[in-house]
């Protein structure tokens, strides 16, 4: 038998399986790729928060990628938690000599607000990692960390968009689902637009929403998607995760990674 797209996530790993590595696993497994891991740090985490971080040497998470790319190979790439500015760095020149699709998702700190990348390595954000980006997939308050550009209405996407794509990745998502109203995300590369439009679901268990978002990009470009195809079909695909989100532990449960592949589209949201 032939082997599926593969793809690889570069991220820190999620001890509560909701977000990080294991997210991104899960997403793949869940659309049909191989998944494959670089974890950059590991981190004591539930459903209430991070408890504690710790991330790898640069020369463990370098030694992992080199050991995945130079036997399996890769068709797309996604990166999560970098943590330091050392490690975005590594990761970025990892990236640099690599052919496959990027997906970066920026991440600053976790759905409880807890940070996971470190004041310092902000810049090594915008002049090393998202250049190599094929899709950047900043949420609003990543867009503000990074440019400035603080984003209260719809009308104001376009803005962060520019603001992002003024550092260099290809083509940029824009998630506005922190915004009132339907879910809404622009996708632009500068030029075309697309917005992609969901109900928004009662639901607070949504860990690894953002995990899952960029990590489906990334499986659908590994099958050979365009990017407006790969994004709209990565939000049907997580908007069906929100609506089946699940409690888990005293806190914020995670997505429903699985949802796809169950007899019914979309389960409820449970208490």
């Amino acid at each position: 038998m032939s082997a599926p797209p593969r793809v690889l996530t570069v991220a820190g790993s999620d001890s509560g399986g909701g977000a990080g590595i294991q997210a991104d696993l899960k997403t793949m497994l869940a659309l049909g790729v191989h998944g494959m891991s670089v974890i950059t740090a590991v981190t004591a985490q539930n459903s209430l928060g991070v408890q504690g971080a710790w991330e790898l040497p640069a020369q463990a998470v370098r030694a992992q990628f080199r050991s995945v790319v130079d036997d399996i190979g890769v068709q797309a790439v996604k990166t999560g938690m970098l943590a330091s500015a050392e490690l975005v760095e590594t990761v970025a020149e990892l990236l640099a000599g690599t052919d496959a699709p990027v997906v970066v998702d920026p991440v600053g700190v976790s759905k409880h607000g807890d940070p996971l990348l470190a004041a310092a390595a902000l810049d090594s954000v915008r002049t090393k990692l998202l250049p190599v980006a094929t899709v950047a997939t900043p949420n609003l308050d990543e867009v503000a960390q990074l440019t400035g550009v603080r984003v209260e209405s719809e009308r104001q996407l376009r803005k962060a968009a520019e603001a992002v794509l003024a550092y260099g990745p290809r083509w940029v998502v824009i998630k506005g689902g922190h915004l009132a109203g339907e879910a809404v995300d622009l996708l632009t590369d500068g030029t075309e637009e697309h917005w992609l439009r969901a109900a928004r679901h009662d639901n607070r268990h949504t860990h690894g929403t953002g995990c899952t978002l960029a990590s489906a990009i990334a499986a659908q470009l590994a099958k050979g998607r365009s990017v407006p195809e790969a994004v709209a079909d990565a939000k049907e695909y997580v908007t069906g995760a929100i609506a089946g989100g699940f409690a888990l532990g005293a806190g914020l449960g995670p997505v429903d990674h699985r949802w796809n592949l169950t007899t019914r589209t979309a389960r409820p949201p449970r208490a």
